[in-house]
């Protein structure tokens, strides 16, 4: 197979729906533009909202856009625990949800500098295979902890059984952690924001120049943008 094209070069917003894999939304993409193709974090399946997509030679950036700070409004369902942390797995135990003031007792313990487990429905590797595959087979193992920074996990709407999040975090946290410490599991997940970009943005059918992209990233991230490419961008 020859290789992928280095153009058109930039970044692509798209607001993913639910239900397609991101992986299947990168495909997409890269079958329109016939260029190499990349993404700067997925969603799951179930998730909806803002995935940043690399196109051509903007692929090398992606150490740029990976760490970025991420936001998400999520709906956590407080009268049960699934395997997953999510809608699509199995019901492990159902709960009496929370009183309000116990609730706001949980959330004040997940703001900051928080370490959680890793949900066992994940990518990440347990004695070289998939978290997400062992727990398919029904195999248990103790997820590791992951160091993670809650910058801001404010209540939108709370019903008594589900409560309506805001959350601003770091890379790498998983919202579904959250949800399990909470009691409960996300029954919808939608990232509306990626660092400076929106889902508000959101259009597959735009490429974002380099170098108007890399204008819009913190000093941090720019740190991280290959010699090569700053002197091109």
């Amino acid at each position: 197979m020859p290789p992928r094209a280095l153009s058109p070069a930039g970044i692509v917003l798209v607001d993913k729906p639910a239900g397609p894999s991101s992986f299947a939304l990168v495909a997409e993409l890269r079958s329109r533009t016939g260029a190499r193709t990349g993404h700067a974090g997925t969603l799951d399946p179930f998730a909806t909202g803002l995935l940043v997509l690399l196109s051509g030679a903007a692929t090398k950036l992606a150490p740029c856009f990976v760490g970025l700070d991420k936001r998400y409004v999520t709906e956590v369902d407080l009268t049960a625990r699934t395997s997953t942390g999510d809608p699509e797995g199995e019901v492990l135990e159902e709960r009496r949800p929370p009183q309000r003031d116990e609730l706001e007792r949980r959330l004040a313990g997940l703001r900051g500098n928080v370490e959680l487990p890793i949900p066992a429905a994940s990518a990440v590797k347990i004695g070289g295979e998939r978290a997400y595959k062992l727990a398919r087979r029904g195999v248990a193992v103790e997820m590791p902890l992951r160091s993670s920074r809650v910058d801001a996990l404010d209540v939108i709407a709370y019903t008594g059984q589900t409560v309506m999040l805001d959350l601003r975090v770091s890379s790498g946290t998983y919202v579904r952690a959250i949800a399990e410490a909470l009691g409960g599991h996300c029954r919808t997940l939608r990232r509306t924001e990626v660092g400076p970009f929106s889902v508000e943005e959101a259009d597959p059918e735009r490429i974002i120049p380099v170098p108007d992209a890399l204008s819009r990233l913190p000093e941090e991230a720019l740190a991280k943008v290959p010699e090569r490419m700053r002197e091109r961008a």
